[in-house]
């Protein structure tokens, strides 16, 4: 009898424990950046045409939302792909970017309280924003936008129990 070929084992994720954001809150980091650098541009380049008494304003302003719009949707969209969390027993922990890597470790023993916020389009996405209040004054706060809503949940409680076994001894 003739046996099917097994499948390799899978290959180890490139990232170690870390989880990366689900794939569906992409579209909303694309589009929410990708608004804000557009206005931002469309009112800095109106600005300065006006000033400037440029004849081509409006082309200039029109050009100028694009290219914000453009390129501001395919920062978030990136920003989005390149952000992963993990929680062990000692911290939870935030790493975002590829050129410039910003890795955050919020020890356990640092969180105060845990919020999390799910405004429409994220419920209709099945997505959560994940906010850790911490102890101190400087980045007293760690948001991870764009968790899966069951992931959101599950580090919540997590946090929050270990924030209670933590306070029990």
């Amino acid at each position: 009898m003739i046996e099917p070929p097994s499948l390799p084992p899978a290959p180890p994720a490139a990232t170690g424990d870390w989880q990366q954001l689900p794939r569906r809150g992409a579209p909303f980091a694309a589009i929410g950046t990708g608004l804000a650098l557009m206005f931002t541009l469309l009112l800095a380049c109106g600005a300065l045409s006006l000033a400037l008494h440029n004849p081509w304003t409006l082309a200039t302003v029109l050009v100028a939302a694009g290219v914000g719009l453009l390129g501001g949707a395919w920062t978030g969209w990136r920003r989005h792909r390149r952000t992963f969390w993990r929680l062990d027993e000692q911290a939870l922990g935030v790493r975002r970017g590829h050129l410039w890597r910003s890795e955050s470790h919020v020890p356990v023993s640092r969180v105060q309280h845990l919020d999390l916020r799910r405004g429409p389009l994220q419920r209709a996405a099945g997505l959560a924003t994940l906010i850790v209040h911490t102890a101190g004054t400087r980045m007293n706060t760690v948001a991870i936008a764009g968790l899966a809503h069951d992931d959101a949940e599950r580090l919540r409680d997590r946090l929050a129990r270990q924030l209670d076994h933590d306070d029990a001894l």
